[in-house]
């Protein structure tokens, strides 16, 4: 049986660790380690994408690491209940050209009991930036 500590419910402490977890995961831009938090048939709805089970969520993941280059993100726990945690977050990016970006946005998830994400749905903005003016390193 597949798991991923914690465990649900969660309580502050937990839900922060799921959180960090989840940060240290896509910072590290390795598409198949991130998917292992994920159910097998995870269902995501990723800006106006989306996104069904692993295989697909390493193809999404992978193209946009293309895309998005020197990419940071930092995630912060807004709230919990048993099974469920919504973050916000913000990641910056540059693209092929050079152009810095700053996205920011809002995620809820939703895990089974073995503490597999088992539905992401992302809200996402993005703001064209300075490379001056970037603040997540």
């Amino acid at each position: 049986m597949e798991q991923k500590l914690p465990l649900p419910p969660f309580n502050f402490e937990t839900a922060t660790q799921k959180v960090q977890l989840a940060e240290d995961a896509w910072n590290s831009q390795d598409p198949e380690r991130v998917s292992l938090a994920y159910t097998k048939d995870t269902e995501w709805r990723n800006r106006s994408e989306f996104i069904n089970g692993r295989e697909e969520v390493i193809k999404f993941l992978s193209a946009k690491w293309k895309k998005e280059l020197n990419y940071r993100l930092k995630k912060e726990l807004w709230a919990f209940t048993d099974n469920r945690i919504a973050v916000r977050f913000e990641y910056e990016y540059c693209d092929a050209n050079g152009q810095w970006f700053r996205a920011y946005g809002n995620e809820n998830w939703e895990f089974d009991e073995n503490g597999l994400m088992q539905k992401r749905f992302a809200s996402i903005n993005d703001l064209a930036i300075q490379e001056n003016e970037r603040r997540v390193k």
